[in-house]
Formats: structure tokens, sequence, C-alpha cells
């Protein structure tokens, strides 16, 4: 099996990158993850939660997103009280011109946010004891 299908495997990893760091860069899809991108009254509640717990625990959040209303995405999140560090950048500790933006770990709609969450719901309650 390969090594990070199994989940125990994964969440032991951001569990040490954590206790090595102190932080981990967490990336947030925005569409379908924490806005309702096709208004059908969806909520994201736990979800948004967990982004909050993340940054009482000093993790680095970036909020990527294909929308090309960047202001739009900035207003939302902080209407929502979503906290964030940037928006499809990299942290300013990881430099890099890649396209796609650092991080430990990716929440994503369409990318097993399920166990991610679960993963990061481990970490906290881990590191939060």
């Amino acid at each position: 099996m390969d090594y990070y299908l199994n989940p125990t495997n994964s969440s032991s990893r951001l569990i040490d990158e954590y206790k090595l760091y102190g932080s981990l860069v967490v990336a947030f899809d925005f569409d379908d993850t924490v806005y309702d991108f096709h208004n059908k009254g969806r909520e994201y509640t736990k979800v948004i939660e967990l982004i909050r717990r993340l940054k009482a625990a000093n993790c680095y959040l970036i909020c990527w997103t294909g929308q090309e209303n960047l202001e739009f995405v900035a207003n939302y999140l902080i209407q929502n009280n979503i906290p964030y560090n940037g928006i499809n950048e990299n942290p300013p500790f990881h430099k890099s011109t890649s396209k796609k933006v650092y991080a430990n770990v990716y929440l994503d709609d369409r990318a097993g946010l399920q166990q991610v969450y679960n993963e990061l719901n481990l970490l906290l309650n881990t590191i939060e004891q």
C-alpha cells in the first residue's frame, strides 16, 4: 500500500511537523469549502471552526481560490470571521516561483476534505491537551 494512503501515516506526519515547527501552513479552498459558491444554502460551520482553531494553534493560513475578485474573497473572510494570512500567496518564509501555493496540508471540497478535516482535528486535539 502507498505509504500516505494510510491515514495514520498522514496524521502522524502532520503531528510531527507541528511538533518540529510549532506551526503548520494550512491552505484552504474558498468555493464550497468556506463559501457557498452555488448559493444552495449550504453551511460550512465545522470547517470554519476548524480554521479558527488552527489559527489559535499558531498555524499560518492561506486561502487559495480560483475567484478572480480577491477583494470579494477578503471581505467575505473578514465579515465571517474566517482568519487568514494571505490569499493565493506563499508564506513569506517560503520563497518559490511555483504557481502551487506551499502548504503542509490542503483543505478542499474536491480533495479528500473529510480525511484532512479529521486529521487536523486529531492534531488539534493532540496539541490542545
